[in-house]
């Protein structure tokens, strides 16, 4: 079954407890105790790879939701997107629908989310990272970054334990465009005086931690390769353009 097919009761679903079991037994109708977490602090022990995938979902999906908020509005385009990058099968699309109008118009904050996924993958930072770059890749589908989403992001970010450092590195990755004015440097996460030998490494521990067979191992779903292949293609074109200008083999 696809995940999301599980979106809306599905096999795995209300496993999850805590606010995210909550939000997604509110959209399929079901009362769930939002006090329901499996171990302390929201954190899932034990949890399966099925439960994992299946709250990587639901928090894009929540998330995007909420940062939907931020800017007073949800554009067509934005939607476009959501569906489009997520692979999202029309059967599903509705269930999904159901879901994100359900976070939208909640009244609780976004943070209760984010640190129940923060817990969930503490030790897979760069699972962390493919949340913040699905909340990236929307809130620039309609063409225009907003402040207030930008806010958002870096807010959702800092509960991730990201630094500064890390999310301007993340930022030129799914905002910039190496053809024109983004930094090769800030998308490998280096300075510009940093030595030919550190950019090697650098890159190369980017290309081991964030390949997208490694993520799909730490909990990543299937239908969410594209994004991960597209910040793979990032970080290459990067690593090209500061090869070539620094004439390294």
């Amino acid at each position: 079954m696809s995940i999301w097919g599980k979106v809306i009761g599905g096999v795995a679903g209300f496993a999850i407890g805590g606010p995210l079991g909550a939000i997604l037994g509110a959209a399929a109708g079901h009362a769930v105790d939002k006090a329901k977490i499996s171990g302390e602090g929201g954190q899932f022990i034990g949890a399966d790879n099925a439960e994992k995938q299946l709250a990587f979902t639901t928090a894009v999906i929540v998330l995007c939701a909420k940062m939907a908020k931020a800017d007073g509005h949800v554009t067509k385009d934005e939607i476009m997107a959501f569906r489009r990058i997520f692979q999202i099968p029309v059967e599903e699309q509705e269930n999904v629908g159901k879901l994100f109008n359900e976070a939208r118009k909640e009244a609780a904050g976004f943070e209760p989310y984010a640190q129940q996924i923060a817990s969930l993958f503490s030790h897979q930072p760069a699972v962390l990272e493919e949340i913040l770059g699905a909340l990236f890749v929307i809130a620039k589908a309609d063409g225009i970054v907003h402040p207030n989403e930008l806010q958002f992001v870096q807010q959702v970010a800092t509960i991730f334990r990201f630094d500064q450092q890390q999310f301007d590195r993340l930022k030129a990755t799914y905002l910039g465009d190496l053809d024109q004015q983004t930094d090769a440097y800030d998308v490998l996460g280096v300075t510009r005086d940093a030595s030919d030998a550190n950019v090697k490494s650098t890159y190369r521990k980017l290309i081991r931690e964030y390949h997208p067979d490694t993520l799909i191992a730490q909990g990543l779903p299937q239908e969410f390769i594209d994004l991960a292949n597209d910040k793979m293609a990032a970080i290459n074109a990067a690593y090209d353009r500061v090869a070539k200008e620094r004439g390294l083999k």
